[in-house]
């Protein structure tokens, strides 16, 4: 059973991996059109609303495919006034960790991902685009993105919590 653990939390910290730099071109896509946009913009005053809107769709995609990726790289915004301090050793974080896990992040990504789901599938039944005129089409993507990333987020943090367990057992072990 250890082997199944250790080889799911391989397999989603690899997939972890992936999206997340893949998240990394997508910033280098998004200041490139965005550089692009200013310029037709101030200099040949040509705006496109399809570019603009394109713009804040590469921006949530990288929000959403890279909140996983901080995740696993322990990035998120997080009080570190007792978690980094000399009174803790890695058990104790490691149940920090798994209580933050267990309690907070999963049932909020559960959350999320039962509210948005007809929230996208209404969006696609709809076949909804911008309301605005030379926007862009096929909204749902977008939205679908959004239980793309939150599943993401409750991968990693399952594949966090398989390494907190270890990391738990491992220190009960050496007593």
């Amino acid at each position: 059973m250890d082997r199944f653990f250790a080889s799911l939390e391989t397999s989603i910290n690899h997939f972890t991996e992936y999206t997340g730099k893949l998240s990394s071109w997508l910033v280098l896509l998004l200041v490139l059109l965005t550089c692009y946009d200013v310029m037709m913009r101030y200099l040949f005053q040509h705006g496109s609303v399809g570019l603009q809107e394109l713009e804040w769709h590469l921006f949530a995609l990288i929000f959403l495919l890279s909140s996983g990726y901080t995740l696993k790289h322990d990035a998120h915004v997080r009080v570190d006034i007792l978690y980094r301090s000399n009174r803790l050793n890695d058990k104790h974080r490691a149940w920090i960790d798994a209580l933050g896990i267990v309690l907070f992040l999963i049932p909020f990504c559960l959350l999320i991902l039962i509210s948005s789901w007809p929230f996208a599938y209404n969006s696609y039944l709809y076949q909804e685009g911008s309301p605005d005129p030379g926007g862009l089409p096929y909204r749902f993507i977008l939205k679908a993105a959004m239980l793309f990333g939150f599943l993401l987020l409750m991968l990693q943090g399952l594949a966090e919590l398989i390494r907190n367990i270890r990391t738990i057992r491992s220190h009960q072990e050496q007593k």
